[in-house]
């Protein structure tokens, strides 16, 4: 009896610590976002110390966009006309953003958003770890970045 409640007590624990991701949720993700590191699906991670690109996501009533951008020293970002179309689709307990190219189409699963965390899981079961960014501004002339 011991070990049953221990089990149940472990189990309960782990169906706590995943993030139920609400519909509201969603738009937290807006802005820019530095990749912090990769899981591998055999555990190793890959650390990114300094990233040349940060990725800004836009979404609005559950589609969006996913661009590649480049800070530079001045706080602005340099940008191009390409990025990838997704739509949010919230499948059971499970939120997914299916992405559309006109090369390619493939899903990401959402497993955490916060003001500050975001992290994706792809169809080969590497999870990539991000962290929310801002420009840089090594200005110091109190200028606002945009």
């Amino acid at each position: 009896m011991k070990n049953a409640f221990r089990i149940l007590i472990i189990f309960l624990f782990f169906v706590g610590c995943n993030q139920k991701i609400e519909p509201t949720d969603i738009s937290k993700m807006n802005g820019y976002w530095e990749i912090e590191k990769v899981v591998f699906d055999k555990g190793e991670d890959k650390d990114y110390k300094m990233n040349e690109s940060y990725d800004y996501f836009k979404i609005t009533d559950n589609k969006g966009i996913r661009k590649k951008v480049m800070p530079q020293l001045d706080g602005t970002f340099l940008v191009n006309d390409t990025y990838e179309k997704f739509v949010v689709r919230f499948d059971k307990e499970k939120v997914y953003l299916d992405y559309v190219t006109d090369y390619a189409k493939w899903t990401e699963e959402l497993i955490a958003v916060s003001d500050k965390e975001l992290v994706f899981r792809n169809e080969e079961k590497k999870e990539y770890h991000y962290k929310k960014a801002g420009p840089i501004n090594l200005t110091g002339n109190g200028k606002e970045t945009k």
